[in-house]
């Protein structure tokens, strides 16, 4: 069984749209929703980037049923591991329990804005592993004082802790990031249905837990408009992370990918209004083994009509296949 997800993607809409699209999306009885955590669009036709826990608070009051989750948070730089602590667990009592924490690496496009410049992986999951442990002491409710080899925290205490603490999952993308995520993480978070990173990721204990993979889908009754649009706000999507994490502005990216065709996009992405298409693009999630997949539909303004069209169309066609 694959559970079907919503993606608010913060880089495509402003703050009250997007808390209307899930409030849509649980109406559309998708199964889960998570949120990009942005400074910046990947590339400027996207045209947003609001602050995203400003949103999970609103979308939290605004919703009853569809979980929530950061897809993904970097707690390093741009935010204080405790900060990230003092914010999840807000979220957590707003949204009654139905919030978890993805955290990841991060992305040089969002931490640079503090100007602490950008370290390499390696630094960075030494940073993730010590900033997972510190918001899991604050999560207990204890005081908390570290002095790392990259955080200090003097003396923090979280006085509004929920009974249950978010769970947290970790973005992977290769080896080290799954050993990572298999010591730490009560769930793991991936862009690309690669049953390797998954094996790995039980390997260092991860079995059992959940998986959350996502995929970017186009939408629109036309299917060239749906290519166009495709192609003009997501065709950095395929340059994989080891690119998209590096790069420091929406330029580098328009950059990057001047010579990536619509073609190109439409190969990798579903686009237009024939359910089976989609079907086929989640169906290498589900066979490498992923228990959730959350969609993006591209496009700020066409999200509505996307989930109009889900609701009566896609999701029970993914149900029937998948669940």
């Amino acid at each position: 069984m694959v559970q079907i997800g919503y993606t608010m993607m913060t880089e495509q809409a402003g703050p009250g749209d997007l808390v209307e699209h899930v409030v849509g999306a649980e109406e559309a009885r998708f199964d889960f929703s998570v949120t990009s955590d942005h400074y910046f669009p990947w590339l400027r036709s996207q045209g947003h980037s609001p602050y995203a826990w400003s949103v999970l608070g609103a979308a939290a009051y605004a919703t009853s049923r569809i979980p929530l989750m950061t897809y993904v948070t970097c707690p390093l730089m741009r935010y204080h591991p405790a900060v990230v602590a003092q914010k999840a667990a807000t979220v957590q009592l707003l949204a009654q329990g139905r919030f978890r924490l993805g955290l990841g690496a991060g992305e040089n496009l969002n931490e640079h804005v503090v100007g602490r410049g950008w370290p390499g992986a390696d630094v960075r999951h030494e940073m993730l592993e010590e900033a997972v442990g510190i918001i899991r002491d604050l999560f207990g409710g204890r005081h908390v004082t570290r002095h790392g080899r990259h955080f200090s925290v003097d003396s923090a205490r979280l006085w509004d802790v929920p009974d249950r603490p978010p769970p947290i999952g970790i973005a992977v993308s290769g080896e080290q990031s799954c050993a990572l995520a298999g010591r730490l993480a009560d769930l793991v978070i991936a862009t690309e249905p690669k049953a390797g990173l998954l094996e790995s990721f039980d390997r260092h204990g991860g079995a059992g837990k959940p998986r959350v993979g996502q995929l970017p889908v186009s939408y629109d009754p036309d299917r060239e408009a749906a290519v166009a649009r495709a192609h003009d706000q997501f065709r950095w999507f395929g340059s994989g992370w080891k690119v998209n994490a590096e790069l420091p502005h929406p330029d580098s990216f328009a950059a990057a990918t001047r010579f990536v065709t619509p073609g190109d996009v439409a190969a990798s992405i579903p686009c237009g209004a024939d359910p089976a298409a989609f079907v086929e693009a989640v169906r290498p999630f589900a066979d490498a083994g992923f228990t959730e997949v959350a969609l993006v539909q591209i496009g700020g303004g066409t999200q509505p009509a996307f989930l109009r069209w889900a609701s009566q169309t896609l999701l029970p066609a993914l149900r029937k296949e998948f669940g």
